[in-house]
């Protein structure tokens, strides 16, 4: 009896851990199965694009923005899975065109990648705006347009390469290069000075400007290193809330108009922190400009920094509230200038170059309202209205070959208040200092200047003050 309990016993909780061990793996299985499921669901991309082995899935881009609207979600596009080669020869443009329209329909963020090692050869392209969430175009790599005008499509505009347009909330970025492959266009004989002996002949000499933005808003140009543009390396116009910073910008010094940045009717520019040398001036700053803000930048060899040209064809030209500060000019034909035509009409104010270092530059402080380019321009009584221009802070060296300051200002249209504070500019070579230059220009010094000033007229002409629509911008 007390073995027949016993074996009993035994039997039932023999039972009871069979029951147990079964309904745990079912449970088991039956979890893992949900998980599965719901682990698929959550990683489907909104855009699918059929995968590559693992071995040949692109990097990470490389410091991808920290976009504050994109939720933390980032879809990445490779443009090798769109089908571009990268070797340098065969043509890319239709796989960055595919790769743009896709990441251009994300509604959050996307990011257009370039992975570096790989150098893509695009012919001229308009990417067009604007698009459905904030769209960062990483470029690891290099770009390049075709070698040359003989390289180019017949059928495509030689006075641009890559276009964006209409785009908003954008960054232009990366570790990599945008090579202009420009020599060949700089030795056109429409140039000037490379026709027979030295000439500079006629005939169309359209020639592409490497980066433009048009009609575009919350753009950022980062990190980039650009060179060799045909023409112009940036521009932008028609654009607002521009944020350039840490970019590099080469061409030889006689490499003709490849400005390093161009703006016109564009407002809230900040360059920041950049190095540019060229053939032409570092920034230009065209009509309908204000609100621009160039802080430590390094510029030159070129031409230095300008406004202008403006009122060229007897056109309205508007400028105001224009900022350069705490940078360098070195070597340069100028330093920081302001240029008219005569005949045009409008206005130039608020104008302030503060803290710049000149180094071996002529004309290092120059306001000229008799800009031609050739030696036949007519003289003309209108002219744009040039006032309240501040030079604070200007030191360095100049070239003997021109004077250290020089105000040359409209007959019709004197320039005026114009300050000048703690100026300290010495001849470059030898121990000759030159006067500074002034024609009916009007103004004060607020401290003593090296070399002195004594040619700024005081107080403001008859002239402007009776003209009640000189200002009129």
């Amino acid at each position: 009896m007390e073995y027949s309990c016993v074996s009993l016993l035994i039997f039932c909780m023999s039972l009871l851990c069979f029951l147990i061990s079964t309904q745990g793996r079912w449970h088991h299985h039956h979890h893992h199965t949900k998980h599965k499921h719901h682990s698929h669901h959550d990683t489907m991309p909104e855009i699918s694009v059929p995968p590559e082995p693992s071995t040949a899935l692109a990097p990470e881009p490389s410091g991808p923005p920290d976009d504050e609207n994109s939720g933390g979600s980032t879809e990445v596009f490779d443009v090798r899975k769109f089908g571009a080669i990268g070797d340098g020869v065969t043509d890319d443009t239709n796989a960055f065109k595919m790769a743009w329209d896709t990441a251009c329909q994300v509604n959050s963020s996307s990011t257009i990648y370039v992975p570096n090692g790989f150098s893509f050869m695009i012919q001229s392209t308009i990417f067009t705006g604007p698009c459905q969430g904030g769209l960062v175009f990483q470029i690891d790599g290099t770009l390049m347009p075709p070698d040359g005008p003989e390289e180019w499509p017949k059928n495509n505009s030689k006075r641009q390469w890559l276009v964006f347009y209409r785009v908003n909330q954008m960054s232009l970025q990366g570790g990599g290069a945008i090579d202009g492959r420009g020599q060949k266009w700089w030795d056109l004989p429409c140039k000037p000075h490379k026709g027979i002996n030295a000439t500079t002949l006629p005939g169309p000499c359209d020639s592409p400007v490497a980066i433009s933005f048009f009609m575009s808003s919350n753009l950022t140009v980062q990190g980039l290193k650009v060179k060799d543009s045909p023409q112009f390396h940036f521009r932008f116009d028609g654009c607002q809330n521009v944020h350039v910073e840490s970019l590099h910008i080469t061409a030889p010094a006689l490499s003709p108009n490849t400005d390093g940045i161009h703006i016109a009717n564009t407002n809230g520019v900040q360059i920041y922190n950049s190095v540019i040398s060229n053939g032409d001036d570092c920034v230009s700053i065209g009509s309908g400009c204000y609100d621009v803000d160039i802080r430590n930048l390094t510029c030159g060899p070129g031409h230095g920094i300008s406004i202008g040209s403006l009122g060229n064809h007897n056109s309205k030209a508007c400028v105001h509230n224009v900022t350069v500060r705490d940078s360098v000019i070195k070597v340069s034909d100028n330093g920081v200038r302001i240029k008219t035509w005569q005949g045009g009409s409008g206005a130039v104010s608020g104008i302030m170059f503060g803290n710049i270092h000149m180094i071996s530059v002529r004309n290092p402080i120059i306001i000229d309202q008799f800009y031609c380019l050739t030696k036949d321009c007519l003289n003309q009584t209108s002219a744009v209205y040039v006032s309240d221009i501040l030079y604070e802070g200007i030191k360095g060296t100049y070239d003997t070959r021109s004077p250290p300051m020089h105000f040359g200002c409209s007959d019709s249209v004197p320039c005026t208040n114009i300050t000048l504070s703690d100026i300290e500019l010495l001849p470059a070579q030898g121990d000759i200092v030159l006067d500074p230059f002034c024609w009916n220009a009007y103004g004060e010094l607020e401290t003593l200047a090296i070399p002195p000033v004594y040619c700024l007229r005081e107080g403001v002409p008859r002239s402007i003050l009776d003209n009640k629509d000189m200002d009129h911008c």
